[in-house]
This record gives structure tokens, sequence and C-alpha cells, in this order.
């Protein structure tokens, strides 16, 4: 039993804005390991592809191969090496996100806890559709 009934629609309103910010900070996280990549992109050559592979696959396969020259050419490296510089800090960033994601789905496991617990001590409470303590 809760020492403290909350009502249904105020714990549903925190689920939602608990679900809400862990899908934000999912985005953001995604953004930043994708800068990530990018930054260690704009330092890579394109190497060969399909050369260690080519007696596995059939030969319609082996024509669509791209050349190292073609991708060279659509994805120069980066002049400045400013985004490998970026590195660092990225990795920070995402270290922080990643922190602060555990805290967002802590407390959606804790609100969704006090959901169903509320809901077990009443579960009538839904078809009433109670907002106020019962």
């Amino acid at each position: 039993m809760t020492s403290r009934v909350e009502p249904l629609h105020d714990l549903r309103l925190e689920r939602r804005a608990l679900r809400a910010e862990r899908d934000r900070v999912s985005w953001w996280r995604r953004v930043v390991r994708a800068r990530m990549d990018l930054a260690v992109a704009s330092a890579a050559t394109p190497g060969p592809l399909g050369e260690q592979v080519a007696f596995a696959l059939p030969l319609d396969v082996c024509l669509q191969v791209p050349r190292a020259g073609d991708l060279r050419d659509v994805l120069p490296p980066a002049v400045s090496g400013h985004e490998l510089g970026l590195l660092p800090e990225l990795r920070d960033l995402d270290a922080r996100l990643a922190a602060y994601a555990e805290g967002v789905e802590g407390a959606l496991t804790n609100a969704t806890s006090r959901l169903v617990e509320r809901l077990a001590d009443d579960p009538a409470a839904v078809l009433r559709g109670s907002t106020a303590a019962g």
C-alpha cells in the first residue's frame, strides 16, 4: 500500500512527460554519436571495397562496388581537422547525456511502479476516471 495516494491523472501526466524526455535525450545521443562518426570519417581516407570478398559475391554484386576513387571524389577528407578536435567534447557530451538518460529512465521506472501500485490498490479508479484520491 502506498502512504500517499496519487491521482491517476497526475501519474499518467508524469509518465507521459518522462517518456517524451527519454525520447528527446535518446534523439540527442544519436545526433552526438553521428557527429562523432562524421568527425572520424572526415579524417579517414576511403579504401578499396570488395577485394577481400570478391570470390564470395555474385558477379552482378561485384560489378556494383564503388571504387575507392569514387568514394574519395564524393567524400573528400576534411581540410582543417576541426572535426577531429571536437571528439573530446563530443565524447564528454555523450557521457553526460548517457548519465542524464539513465536518470530519466530511473524516474520513468519509478513513476511506472507508482502507477501500477496505485492501480493495484484501487483497480476501479480506472473505470471511474478518478483524478482524486480514493
